[in-house]
C-alpha cells in the first residue's frame, strides 16, 4: 500500500488522444519525494535538452506535493513544471487552492500532458473516469468564465478547475494558469498550455488518502495547530506587518503599505519613492480596499487566511487575490490601488503573471517617453495614464500590434526592438525574466538567493533568517530565545552580532560563510516544501514557523510511511536541489548567468559577490564553473548526471573551488 501519495500518475497525449493510469516507482518517492522532486526526475528522463519550449516533445506537468490532500495543515500545492519559453530553462510554479488535494482524491499524483491537440479541448478527471472533451466553443474565455462554464456543463458546482485566458492561448511568454484561490504564474506555464491546446483541466475526487501512522501523523498536525494559534495570538514585534504573522504574506489583510510602496522601486523598477506614505494615501487606500475586498480566503485544509476575494464590481464574479500582487500594477502605473485591483481583475482573467506584466508594460511606456518606441509604434495608446495600462494589457495578451513584441518580456521584447532598448530590460535575472522588485544596498544573502535560486520569486527564495537586523542587540538577543527553527546555534550567534550600522552590517556582514549557511538553510526549506506540497507560508517563508527542518521528518515519515531522519531529510533535499540545477546546466545555464541586475543594489562590490559565489559553489559541492563534481553526484545517488555531464562537457574534472 503507498502512502500519502496514491501511487499512481494519469498520462494524457494530446496529439494522439491517449490517456493512461501509469503505477508509479515508489522509490521515485524515496529518493524525491513528490512534486517539485519527482517532477524534476522525470523532465530529466524524458525532456532531453534539445527540446524547445513550443514542441510536442515538452511536458507539462501537474504534480501534487507528497502530503498534498492529507490532514497536514497548509499541504494543498501543486507544482507545475515544463521548459520556461521566457527562459528555455525548467521551470516550476506553486499553485495552492483545492486543486492539488481534488486530483490527489481521484487517485492521482501527478497529470503529466504531452504532445499538442489539433483543437482547443479540456480535460475532464472524476475517479477513473477522464475524457479529453472539446473546449473550442470557449476559445478566449477568461480563467473565470471558463470555470464557470465547465461547471455549469458538468453539473456539479465543486469541481476544480485549473484554466488559460487569451493570454495562455496566445502563448504569450508569462502567461498563467489560474484556478479558483490560487495559481501558477511564473515562468510561463500558461503558454505551455496554450501551445498544447489544452484549455483546462477539471477535477473531482471521492477517493481516500492513506496514512502510515495516523495517531503519530495527527499529533504532528494538532501541534502546528496549536503552535498557529499561540503565534496568532503573539505575533512578532519590530517587523514589518506583513512578517509579523504566519502564512504567504499578509497583504490582503494589512493596510499599512509604507514599507513596499516606499521601499520597492515604482514603474520600471527604477524610483524609489521616500515618504510616499502619508496618512491621506493610507486612508484613500484602506477605503478601497474595504470596498473592494468581500472577505478573507484559505486554501485547502489551512487555517490561514492570506488572500481574498476581491469585487470591483458586484456584479461580475469576484476575483482570488494573493501577496504582492496587489501592488504591483499600481506602483508600475504609479497610480492608486483602485486602478491596481481593477487591472489585476482583467490580468486574472486574461491569465498574466502579477510580476512579470506590470513590469513588461512600465518598460512600455518608458521606451516611448524615451523615443524609442514611437506614437506609431503605439499607434492608439490612450493620452491618460490608466488608460494607457489598460491598452497595453489588451494589446499583450491578444499580440497585435506592439503587444505582439512585449508578449514575450523585456528582455525578448528589447531584443525585437533594439535602438537601445536593452538598457532599459534592466530588471532581468537569468537574462531574461523580470524580478518583482528592487532592494537597496546589497545584502550577501540576497545576492546568493538571485544569483544561484532556480527561481526568481522573492517569496519562493527567502526565508526564516530576518532580512535585516533589530535596531538594538537586546531586541536580536530577545529574537533567537525561542527560536527553535534554526539548524544549529550559531544561527542565533550570526543575527545576534549583526548590526544596523558598524563593523558587522552589511555587505560585510553576514560572513561569506554564514551567509553560505544561511542561504543553503532557506533554500532547503523551499525545496522541501516544493516537494512535499507544504505552503512556504507555514514552513520556509515567515519568521518562526509551525514547521522547520526539526518536525518535518516525523511529519513526513508518519504521513508517507517513509524513514526519514533529519539528515536523511537534508540529503534527499540536497539531491532534489542538485537535480533542479542539473536540469538546468544540461540546457546552457552557466555561472556567467547567475548575477542580479547590475543596478538591483545601488553601490555593488564585485570582488565581494565574486567570492561569495565562488565560496557558495565550493560549500555545495559544485566546481568553479557552478556545476556538481563527479563526487557530489555520486554522494547524492545521481551518477547518471555525472555520466551525461562527463560525456557531454558539462563536467570538467577539478577539485572543489579550485578557480577564483
Amino acid at each position: 500500500m503507498r502512502y500519502a501519495e496514491t501511487g499512481f500518475n494519469l498520462e494524457v497525449d494530446l496529439t494522439r488522444g491517449n490517456i493512461e493510469r501509469v503505477p508509479s516507482d515508489p522509490g521515485m518517492t524515496e529518493h524525491y519525494l513528490g512534486g517539485l522532486g519527482t517532477n524534476a526526475r522525470i523532465m530529466w528522463d524524458r525532456v532531453g535538452p534539445e527540446v524547445e519550449p513550443f514542441s510536442p516533445e515538452n511536458l507539462l506537468i501537474f504534480g501534487t506535493g507528497l502530503l498534498a490532500g492529507t490532514p497536514a495543515p497548509g499541504t494543498n500545492r501543486t507544482i507545475v513544471t515544463s521548459i520556461s519559453p521566457q527562459s528555455g530553462l525548467l521551470a516550476f510554479s506553486m499553485m495552492g487552492g483545492f486543486w492539488g488535494p481534488e486530483l490527489k482524491h481521484a487517485g492521482y499524483d501527478k497529470v503529466i500532458i504531452r504532445g499538442k491537440s489539433p483543437e482547443l479541448v479540456y480535460l475532464y478527471i472524476n475517479d477513473d473516469q477522464v475524457e479529453i472533451r472539446d473546449a473550442s466553443r470557449w476559445r478566449g474565455l477568461g480563467t473565470l468564465e471558463t470555470a464557470e462554464v465547465i461547471r455549469e456543463e458538468l453539473g456539479d458546482p465543486n469541481v476544480q478547475v485549473a484554466s488559460i485566458g487569451m493570454a495562455g492561448e496566445n502563448r504569450v511568454f508569462f502567461a498563467s494558469i489560474e484556478q479558483g484561490r490560487a495559481s501558477a504564474s511564473r515562468q510561463g506555464m500558461g503558454a505551455i498550455m496554450g501551445d498544447k491546446n489544452l484549455k483546462a483541466i477539471a477535477v473531482r475526487g471521492s477517493k481516500d488518502i492513506n496514512i502510515a501512522r495516523p495517531m503519530e501523523f495527527m499529533e504532528h498536525c494538532n501541534a502546528a495547530l496549536k503552535y498557529i494559534e499561540h503565534r496568532d495570538k503573539n505575533p512578532i514585534r519590530g517587523v514589518i506587518p506583513i512578517l509579523a504573522g504566519l502564512g504567504s504574506p499578509q497583504e490582503m489583510a494589512v493596510h499599512d503599505e509604507q514599507w513596499h510602496t516606499e521601499n520597492f522601486m515604482w514603474g520600471n523598477a527604477r524610483e524609489r519613492r521616500k515618504g510616499f506614505w502619508t496618512p491621506e494615501i493610507q486612508e484613500q487606500w484602506t477605503g478601497t480596499m474595504e470596498g473592494m475586498r468581500t472577505r478573507l480566503l484559505s486554501c485547502h485544509n489551512c487555517p490561514m487566511k492570506c488572500g481574498a476575494s476581491i469585487a470591483v464590481d458586484k456584479r461580475f464574479c469576484s476575483y482570488m487575490m494573493k501577496c504582492f500582487s496587489k501592488l504591483t500594477y499600481t506602483m508600475a502605473a504609479y497610480s492608486d490601488l483602485d486602478f491596481g485591483l481593477r487591472m489585476a481583475q482583467k490580468a486574472t482573467e486574461y491569465g498574466v503573471d502579477a510580476f512579470s506584466c506590470p513590469q513588461t508594460m512600465a518598460f512600455a511606456i518608458e521606451l516611448h517617453e524615451a523615443g524609442i518606441l514611437t506614437d506609431q509604434d503605439m499607434s492608439g495608446m490612450p493620452k491618460e495614464n490608466n488608460d494607457r495600462f489598460f491598452w497595453l494589457m489588451d494589446a499583450i495578451v491578444r499580440r497585435e500590434g506592439i503587444g505582439d513584441v512585449l508578449a514575450d518580456g523585456t528582455w525578448w521584447a528589447a531584443k525585437r526592438i533594439g535602438k537601445g532598448a536593452e538598457e532599459f530590460a534592466h530588471n532581468n535575472i537569468r537574462k531574461t525574466e523580470q524580478l518583482p522588485l528592487k532592494l537597496g544596498m546589497l545584502n550577501p544573502i540576497y545576492f546568493l538567493m538571485y544569483a544561484t535560486g532556480e527561481k526568481a520569486n522573492i517569496t519562493q527564495i527567502e526565508g526564516q533568517f530576518p532580512q535585516s537586523p533589530f535596531l538594538t542587540r537586546e531586541e536580536n538577543e530577545a529574537f533567537v530565545e525561542d527560536w527553535i527553527h534554526v539548524p544549529d546555534d550559531r544561527f542565533k550567534e550570526w543575527f545576534v552580532e549583526w548590526e544596523i550600522r558598524g563593523e558587522k552590517s552589511i555587505p560585510n556582514y553576514p560572513s561569506v560563510e554564514a551567509a553560505c549557511e544561511i542561504v543553503h538553510w532557506q533554500e532547503q526549506m523551499h525545496y522541501i516544501d516544493d516537494s512535499t506540497g507544504m505552503c512556504a507560508g507555514l514552513s520556509s517563508f515567515p519568521l518562526k514557523p509551525p514547521f522547520h527542518i526539526h518536525n518535518l521528518p516525523g511529519l513526513i515519515s508518519s504521513g508517507a510511511g517513509l524513514d526519514l531522519d533529519e539528515d536523511g531529510l537534508v540529503q534527499t533535499t540536497k539531491r532534489i536541489r542538485t537535480l533542479v540545477r542539473a536540469n538546468n546546466l544540461r540546457r546552457g545555464m552557466t555561472w556567467e548567468d547567475e548575477k542580479p541586475p547590475e543596478d538591483h543594489w545601488r553601490h555593488r562590490f564585485p570582488e565581494l559577490e565574486a567570492k561569495l559565489l565562488q565560496a557558495y559553489y565550493s560549500f555545495k559541492g559544485w566546481n568553479s564553473d557552478g556545476v556538481p563534481t563527479r563526487e557530489t553526484l555520486h554522494d547524492l545517488d545521481l551518477d547518471f548526471v555525472a555520466e551525461e555531464f562527463a560525456e557531454t562537457g558539462i563536467l570538467k574534472e577539478e577539485p572543489v573551488g579550485s578557480a577564483t
